[in-house]
């Protein structure tokens, strides 16, 4: 301590001297002044602990129920492990308002607390390991003291001159302990008034001596002295330890006030730097520096008194100012930053502390703050906290502030380099790949690709490529899927790496196999079109690509014989789909017409229709080739080409008419012509495929190769060869996938034609009618094909043949449940009352389920009037008494529609008439038909058995057919029987419940005639039975 003077005479001889050296001599001395207060903080910590009065401690002693006082530092250290506490466990607005509550205290640094000790372990710790620990009483030494053992005995001589206690010796120990200590607070204290009085004179003679310096230097051109050069500097840029004075002295000369509030780390910054920046501008540019650099220090002068106060009675009369600059927010206020440099560390210092106490929902307005300052910031350790502050900003961040932060990423990113964004941002998402929030992941999936622009190449096809895999195989939200998806379609735009295309390949393979939707959109969308621009430029589109996913899709149904894998027909067949504008594209590409398309002239336009719609702008062929404008030019040669000149020497396009298409076409006979799903899966990419590549190839390329395969001519009615061809799934996709490309007339009769043939061909060969049906179901789905479909269907209720006409009548079934009803008046129920009086017993009865599907679908009065009239007279005619086929194809036709058709008519109409046709059953001989009839009915019964039925017809309708049923059962089906017993039986209950309680509601007898049991029976039992699968899904059902 005897020290410090002598400083003060060394600087006052190295100024009078007038010696440049004499800087950076005192910069020394300030930071040894610096370091002796900070040891002498320590110690006052140290004995500040045992502030508590020596009778007071005894009184604790004597009485251990009555608890001791917390003490300060004891109180600030709990304080600052309860606000750790609070943190580490999220519970962040809790930690923000403790923290308000505490504003003395900084909970940033454990040695704000004050302790000169290590900071213990957290809460948490410390409550598992109570208890482990048990001190005896006879070693006990108050651990805030710190006193050696050699302290203690130095002091024992002094035992003769204090009062014996009852104590034990431990106490009085530590009440000397205490009394020395005390005497030496009041000691430390002095030295502290008389250092800080040192100090103040001497930062007011650095600052003096640091302006002289600095206006003769920028005035005269000339650097520092040498020597500033030599003497190296201990104390780091911005440490961030520095000592705030709430005020200064006068000067030791003249008595006056200087500047307050000094911090000494800053001005050794400021310093610097601009030392440095003298050092390394030319002597022009120090020129201009010097009009304007001076003043923002030099020129700051304040009015000195001319008074003979003493500076220690400034100190104390400045110290009723309220100021706080011994606060970690109190020093920040109290030193202005004078440099761009300063300012940065200033925001890497604050923007911590400034984050946790601002609204989650307003913290995005600090991300330009942030993104400066990772930027600009030299301390790398700081950049990467304000860069983990930057992705932890918001706790749960919503679409918007997502992008928010993905902007400020993408900016940051241009303006640091390919660098720092590996080494600085790319860890941050690292870190958070397996957050708990999924809107956490959510932006690292996103900050992958809007990162992979400017990342190194090597980094792209690696880390990043990993950890996106990584992520679409394991993460569990579709949404972050999704943007994993978006994310790997981005880096497909930039990989250029030929090894990872078989991971790209197995990668895109797995998303279209994803479960979740959104995620298989997306791979459409962006992946899918990405990686195919990929596969283009490296010559695998045509020759692996596109073959690998054909192969896949024959592979399904060569092993679908039993069970075709319909999920993953549709996967690999839409990903052939979302290839075709791609596809198209590098035919246009690899034209021989490529190196004539200039853009000179007029342009042509494009037709708005000439293309599908793509389902995102990457599968748009002109966003593919460049520009609308070229693509109309190369679409203008493209027709061209087709239509004079040929494909001679086109190989692109040959592959895909002597390859592609004739494997297509093999493929498409393959399907299950059953299978509406796969049909209409095709017939969506025959379509797409015929209007990308336009009408003049598929009226030169592709129908040629379907009519070839079809054979549609009269020699081939009779043969095997052709009847097989037309009753595969071949049929309906060319007529819905190939016929309905373009809509002129000439088009439509082309389609009517073929439908008519096929129509013909197969009724005349007596073929299954599936390929058929498939067709008119596919394109019944569109109201524009209706008028079509009927007169395809006119021109088989006039043709010469039966057999053609029967065709036609069942085929009117599947068209009404799709037509509108003016149409089924004015078109279908007019041509099916025709056919009704058809000379051919077989086309009248073939118009009765056509008939029972109005009944079902149409609301029109009149309408169902009409029908049910002809249905009457297929019953009541005498001429129809011995019509087996007929009676069976009504009762299946009232089974399937009578729980749906309208009440009336079920109730007036269907259960009497069904009735009637158990009755005339039992009188019949032929026991084959008394059976065939007897279980129709009975699926008819069972389906009707859920339906609402009133207790007058319950009783004279329904029971009686029941029993009639029975007699049947009983000598032709006895499991039947069993289960028509039990039916009859709950329906009795049913009655004469209903006899004596009131009806509930609008409950029905029927609806409720099974009960659980017996619907298990009744359900086991069907199951053995040989009866239709389509009565069975209704029996349980009731109408609505």
């Amino acid at each position: 301590m005897e020290k410090n003077p002598k400083y003060i005479l060394t600087a006052c001889n190295l100024l009078d001297g007038n010696n440049f050296s004499s800087k950076t001599v005192l910069e020394f001395e300030l930071r040894k002044a610096k370091e002796t207060i900070q040891a002498l903080r320590a110690n006052l910590t140290q004995a500040a602990e045992n502030e508590v009065p020596l009778q007071e401690r005894k009184n604790y002693k004597s009485s251990p129920e009555i608890q001791e006082p917390i003490r300060p530092l004891e109180k600030r250290a709990l304080n600052f492990l309860v606000n750790e506490f609070l943190l580490k466990n999220s519970y962040k607005l809790t930690s923000i308002t403790f923290s308000d509550e505490n504003h003395d205290q900084d909970f940033e640094l454990w040695d704000d607390v004050g302790l000169n000790i290590p900071k213990p372990p957290d809460l948490l710790q410390l409550y598992r390991d109570f208890g482990n620990h048990h001190v005896t009483a006879r070693d006990v030494v108050d651990a805030s003291v710190g006193v050696e053992d050699d302290e203690l005995e130095a002091d024992t001589p002094i035992l003769g001159t204090v009062p014996v206690f009852e104590t034990a010796p431990q106490s009085i120990e530590q009440c000397l302990i205490v009394q020395k200590l005390e005497d030496q607070i009041s000691v430390l204290n002095s030295e502290k008034w008389s250092l800080m009085e040192q100090i103040q004179r001497l930062e007011s003679e650095i600052d003096l001596l640091k302006n002289e310096n600095f206006a003769v230097s920028t005035v005269y051109g000339v650097a520092p002295h040498p020597s500033l050069k030599q003497v190296p500097l201990t104390v780091s840029e911005d440490n961030g330890r520095y000592l705030d004075i709430k005020s200064s002295e006068n000067d030791n000369k003249h008595g006056n006030i200087d500047e307050t509030s000094l911090a000494l780390s800053a001005e050794v910054d400021s310093r610097t730097s601009k030392d440095d920046m003298l050092n390394s501008v030319p002597s022009k540019e120090t020129e201009k520096l010097s009009s304007c650099a001076p003043s923002s220090k030099a020129a700051v002068h304040f009015d000195k008194p001319n008074r003979k106060l003493s500076p220690a009675f400034h100190q104390a009369l400045l110290s009723f100012c309220r100021m706080s600059a011994d606060s970690r927010l109190g020093s920040e206020v109290s030193r202005i930053a004078d440099s761009e440099k300063s300012v940065m560390l200033m925001l890497g210092r604050c923007l911590p502390h400034i984050v946790p106490n601002v609204l989650l929902a307003k913290r995005e307005e600090l991300i330009p703050l942030i993104l400066c300052t990772a930027c600009l910031h030299p301390e790398p350790k700081e950049r990467d906290q304000l860069l983990h502050i930057l992705f932890n900003l918001i706790k749960r961040p919503d679409d918007e502030q997502r992008q928010m932060i993905l902007t400020g990423c993408v900016a940051f990113a241009r303006h640091v380099g390919p660098t720092r964004v590996e080494a600085e941002l790319l860890p941050q998402c690292w870190e958070q790949i397996n957050h708990k929030y999924p809107e956490r992941r959510l932006l690292v999936a996103e900050s992958c690709g809007a990162l992979a622009p400017y990342l190194p190449k090597e980094i792209r096809s690696s880390l990043v490529l990993s950890m996106l895999q990584q992520m679409l195989m394991e993460d569990k939200a579709d949404l972050v899927r999704e943007a994993v998806i978006k994310s790997l379609g981005i880096i497909m735009g930039y990989i250029d790496d030929p090894d990872k295309y078989q991971q790209g390949f197995e990668l895109l393979l797995s998303a279209l196999g994803d479960p979740s939707e959104r995620v298989v959109s997306a791979t459409h969308q962006v992946f899918l079109p990405a990686y195919a621009a990929w596969t283009t430029e490296l010559g695998n589109l045509q020759f692996h690509l596109i073959p690998t996913l054909l192969n896949k899709i024959e592979k399904l149904l060569r092993e679908g014989e039993h069970g075709l894998d319909e999920h993953k027909l549709h996967m690999y067949l839409s990903a052939l789909q979302s290839l075709i504008p791609s596809l198209f594209a590098l035919v246009l590409q690899n034209a021989p017409f490529t190196s004539k398309a200039k853009l000179q002239g007029e342009v042509p336009q494009i037709e708005v229709t000439r293309f599908p719609r793509p389902v995102s702008p990457l599968q748009d062929v002109a966003i593919i080739i460049g520009s609308r404008e070229q693509l109309a030019v190369l679409l203008q040669l493209y027709d061209h080409q087709l239509e004079h000149e040929g494909t001679t020497g086109w190989e692109t396009l040959l592959w895909v008419v002597n390859q592609l298409l004739p494997q297509l076409i093999e493929i498409v006979g393959k399907i299950n012509v059953a299978s509406t799903a796969c049909v209409h899966e095709f017939s969506r990419f025959f379509w797409r495929l015929c209007r990308t590549f336009g009408k003049i190839f598929t009226n030169t390329k592709v129908k040629p190769q379907f009519q070839e395969i079809l054979r549609l001519s009269e020699e081939n009615i009779d043969s095997t060869a052709g009847n097989g061809v037309l009753t595969k799934a071949t049929v309906p996709i060319y007529a819905t996938g190939v016929l309905t490309c373009y809509i002129q007339e000439e088009d439509r009769k082309l389609l009517v034609g073929f439908l008519e043939d096929v129509m013909t061909m197969l009724s005349l060969s007596h073929a299954p009618l599936d390929s058929l049906k498939a067709s008119f179901v596919e394109l019944g789905a569109n109201p524009a094909y209706h008028e079509l479909l009927l007169t395809v269907l006119w021109y088989g209720v006039v043709h010469t043949s039966a057999l053609v006409r029967c065709t036609a009548a069942r085929m009117f079934e599947l068209l009404v449940k799709g037509v509108h009803e003016t149409l089924v008046a004015q078109r279908v129920v007019p041509a099916l009352i025709t056919l009704s009086s058809d000379p051919e017993i077989s086309v009248r009865i073939a118009t009765i389920p056509a008939f029972g599907t109005i009944m079902e679908t149409v609301t029109q009065r009149e309408l169902l009037e009409r029908v049910k009239m002809q249905l009457a007279s297929f019953l009541e005619d005498p001429q129809y008494q011995d019509q087996h086929s007929l009676h069976t194809e009504i009762i299946k036709t009232f089974g399937r529609v009578g729980p749906n058709a309208e009440p009336r008519f079920r109730d007036e109409f269907v259960i009497p008439h069904l009735h009637k046709l158990a009755l005339v059953n039992n009188q019949q001989s032929v026991d084959s038909k008394r059976l065939d009839i007897a279980t129709h009915l009975f699926e008819s019964y069972s389906a009707l058995s859920c339906c609402f039925i009133s207790e007058d017809l319950m009783v004279n309708h329904f029971l009686p057919g029941l029993k009639c049923l029975r007699t049947d059962m009983e000598h032709l089906s006895p499991e039947h029987e069993v289960i028509l017993s039990s039916m009859i039986k709950e329906c009795e209950q049913k009655v004469e419940n209903k006899t004596v309680q009131e009806p509930q509601g609008s409950m029905s007898i029927a609806a409720s005639l099974v009960s659980e049991d017996t619907k298990t029976k009744f359900l086991n039992k069907m199951g053995q039975l040989t009866t239709s699968g389509a009565m069975l899904a209704n029996v349980f059902q009731r109408k609505k």
